[in-house]
């Protein structure tokens, strides 16, 4: 509990969360004067529609006086606080003590509502006072000295209210007390809620640092990966073109097809690490059926696989970044075709719905076992089998695939039966 009272938030965040809580205090300024604005206007109307009832009450012209009181002070803290939040010249210390002549403004009313309403005797009504006390301490952020400071002079307000009254010793000595009481609820209360803000504010910053150092550690593993891959191309370029320089020159050279195979493969892996860390920045407004087009005629001059593209959409134009998308085309053909027979054939089907459009890709082939489809899009997946004709699978291809697809807002979903095949679908928003 003494740790709380005296607590003050920790040097590295006291400044901004001055800032923070300055800005804060005089927007809740705003609110509560224009709220108490409203009341006293209805209360002054209903004081016009009951005047004669009204003015039979025995506190009448004091409460009158004190409405007219609320009345002004509200409009003024009202007007004040309003050029302060559109004005960008108003220091913390401004704001701080706006703040604070509000607080007492209002603990100042409540309780000369409450004496009034009382008799003159507070300890038999301190329903109002207890109420701007209550609304004090959890709309407003204090530092401590500040609510030490405001506490007392209320209390001595309260103590003097006390004295210059009309009753008995006994009365007195009991409204002290309450008063007393009431100064030590409102530095608690405040305490409590200042303890609670600046703890939730700690974290929040804490969490932004946190952000912002994974965000640069981010950029500095993209770009370290693009540059290792850069620089390990060119020589696997070289190494793939002497081996299948060696296999051209030299039939059935079984170390230099495997050399050219390797070289291809870590090219491969070098590219699917990339396209995953490639900015998303490149989109375009593209017509889906002549972009599928391309990409199976691009497969069909290097393959002998027979691959059909059916285009039943009427709507097919999409926000993506083409090159990224052709990557996710191209690794599922490709999967399709290392897990198929040569005669089997590859279906590719563009349809559409009233605000997405889809992509099937088909296959025939060995399908995926049941055990392994939960896996299949995990980065390094263990589901990674070898092709038919013994291809190696990184366990990459379809993690970055849903990835992309992914950024694209868009899904990628999975249905295969073992030895019927697989059927990928991507599913992506119409432009």
């Amino acid at each position: 509990m003494k740790s709380i009272i005296t607590y003050t938030t920790p040097k590295k965040f006291s400044d901004t969360f001055k800032e923070f809580y300055a800005d804060l205090n005089i927007k809740q300024v705003k609110l509560l004067s224009l709220i108490l604005f409203a009341v006293t206007i209805i209360t002054q109307l209903i004081g016009f529609l009951y005047e004669e009832k009204i003015t039979t009450v025995k506190v009448y012209n004091e409460l009158y006086l004190l409405n007219y009181i609320k009345l002004i002070g509200s409009f003024i803290f009202f007007l004040l606080s309003t050029i302060a939040i559109k004005a960008s010249n108003w220091s913390y210390s401004y704001k701080r003590n706006l703040t604070i002549s509000f607080i007492l403004y209002v603990l100042l009313i409540a309780l000369s509502t409450s004496y009034i309403v009382s008799s003159y005797n507070t300890k038999n009504t301190l329903t109002i006072f207890l109420i701007g006390v209550v609304a004090v301490s959890l709309f407003f952020i204090t530092e401590y000295k500040h609510i030490i400071t405001i506490s007392i002079f209320i209390s001595i307000v309260f103590l003097l209210s006390v004295s210059i009254t009309k009753i008995s010793f006994e009365d007195k000595f009991l409204n002290a007390i309450v008063g007393l009481v009431i100064g030590i609820f409102l530095i608690s209360l405040s305490r409590f809620n200042y303890f609670y803000k600046s703890q939730n504010f700690i974290k929040i910053k804490e969490l932004e640092e946190k952000n912002i150092e994974i965000e640069r550690l981010n950029t500095e593993k993209n770009d370290i990966l693009n540059f290792v891959a850069h620089d390990l191309r060119n020589p696997l370029n070289n190494i793939e073109a002497l081996s299948n320089l060696m296999v051209l020159s030299e039939n059935n050279n079984n170390e230099a097809e495997l050399i050219a195979a390797s070289a291809k493969q870590a090219k491969e892996i070098i590219n699917d690490l990339l396209i995953g860390v490639k900015s998303n920045s490149n989109y375009a407004k593209t017509n889906l059926s002549e972009n599928l087009t391309s990409i199976k005629q691009k497969w069909l001059a290097n393959t002998k696989r027979n691959i059909e593209f059916t285009d039943y959409s009427k709507k097919n134009m999409v926000n993506i970044n083409p090159s990224k998308l052709e990557r996710v085309i191209d690794n599922l053909i490709s999967n399709s075709i290392k897990f198929s027979e040569d005669d089997q054939p590859i279906t590719i089907a563009l349809s559409n719905t009233a605000n997405e459009v889809c992509i099937k890709i088909e296959d025939f082939g060995i399908g995926i076992p049941k055990d392994l489809q939960k896996n299949v899009f995990d980065q390094f997946s263990t589901s990674g089998r070898e092709g038919l004709k013994g291809e190696k699978s990184t366990g990459l291809g379809l993690h970055i695939s849903k990835k992309i697809i992914e950024e694209h807002q868009g899904q990628l979903l999975m249905t295969s039966e073992e030895n019927k095949g697989t059927n990928i679908t991507i599913i992506l928003p119409l432009a």
